[in-house]
């Protein structure tokens, strides 16, 4: 089959069933690996419908800066569109990046600006303000803007869900997606719900994420934020493209359950998918209870794991993190709980000591 370019190859990901690592599972399981789109995410699809939709509206020109905020993915996604429409692209990210992602965009000629990754998003080093000052100071730009631009949901719309409902028969019962800036999420979900109301869906969100407190609530609580390590998931902002009447159900992962599910995949079904493909895995294992022999499920697997190969993929760096056990047969924190008790075994003692001296 013949392109025009690479950009006609975005779509048309495929469905695998998870045979093995779901063999436990009471339904049937299919990943919907976006990794075999050409910039290997599901960012592919909202970066090429935005840029799309900015054309036809006049909003860019050949030779114009498209900036954006981004976690990688669509970064990545966006510097490969530029290079072939002729844009200047400039990307502000977060310091928690990979650096095998931080590479990638700057293999595609992509301009990058790291940013402190606690950095509040008014703050004005955040790759949020950035972007935005960023825009306002650089003549002819057009910042994306990926969390409130509306286009993001309906790129996947469009596209996704479509896939989806074709791909399944329209048996798909479950739709498990990890929740960032909700286009992927929630524009499938949309697409989904007008087929068959009856189709759950699944939000998968981070501790240290704001995403499912404010889903449960409709309040935004800066007390659920807090660093965690898993990228492209969860929010220290509400996007608007996070359709929260959609959901019916939000699960929050762990930085280390997601990690071990993201290495299964791999070892198990011979997929190699990112740090979020393993929390939406994650959260299919947490929902096995409820599931029955009749469901189809369909989880979303939005990157490929090459772009953690010095994280997740990386033993020394999982023993930093205490998710898989070091030298010693045991995992960090077990071993810092033993140094502790034995400090305090060892400060009573002297305590003892000191106390008989005086006496």
């Amino acid at each position: 089959m013949q392109y025009e370019n690479v950009l006609a190859t975005i779509g048309n990901t495929p469905l695998i069933k998870l045979s093995r690592i779901c063999s436990d599972i009471p339904a049937t399981v299919y990943g919907k690996v976006e990794a075999f789109n050409p910039g290997q995410s599901a960012k592919d699809r909202i970066a090429l419908y935005m840029v799309q939709q900015a054309e036809q509206k006049g909003l860019i020109k050949a030779g114009d800066a498209i900036i954006e905020a981004t976690s990688g993915n669509t970064g990545f996604s966006l510097a490969m569109i530029c290079a072939l429409k002729g844009y200047r692209c400039i990307l502000t990210v977060s310091s928690k990046a990979s650096q095998e992602k931080l590479s990638l965009l700057r293999s595609m000629g992509a301009e990058v600006i790291v940013c402190p990754a606690d950095a509040e998003p008014e703050d004005p080093r955040s790759y949020y303000a950035r972007a935005e000052q960023l825009a306002r100071d650089i003549p002819n730009s057009f910042y994306l803007g990926q969390n409130w631009n509306k286009d993001n949901s309906a790129a996947h719309y469009h596209s996704t869900g479509p896939e989806i409902w074709r791909d399944t028969e329209g048996k798909v019962t479950h739709y498990v997606c990890c929740a960032g800036t909700g286009g992927t999420l929630s524009g499938t979900a949309q697409y989904l719900k007008e087929q068959n109301p009856d189709v759950k869906i699944i939000g998968v969100d981070a501790y240290g994420s704001v995403l499912k407190k404010y889903w449960e609530t409709g309040m935004f609580d800066k007390n659920e934020i807090h660093p965690y390590k898993i990228e492209g998931l969860g929010k220290t902002i509400i996007p608007d493209n996070v359709s929260f009447d959609l959901i019916d159900d939000f699960i929050k992962v762990t930085d280390r359950s997601s990690a071990h599910r993201a290495r299964q995949l791999a070892k198990m079904e011979g997929l190699l998918v990112g740090y979020s493909s393993g929390a939406a895995m994650q959260c299919v294992f947490r929902l096995k209870n409820e599931l029955k022999p009749t469901d189809v499920v369909v989880v979303l697997f939005p990157d490929h794991g090459s772009r953690y190969l010095g994280k997740i993929f990386n033993d020394e760096w999982m023993k930093q993190q205490g998710f898989i056990k070091n030298n010693m047969g045991e995992d960090s924190y077990t071993r810092y709980r033993k140094i502790y008790r034995a400090y305090r075994i060892k400060y009573k003692r002297y305590l003892r000591q000191t106390l008989r001296n005086l006496s």
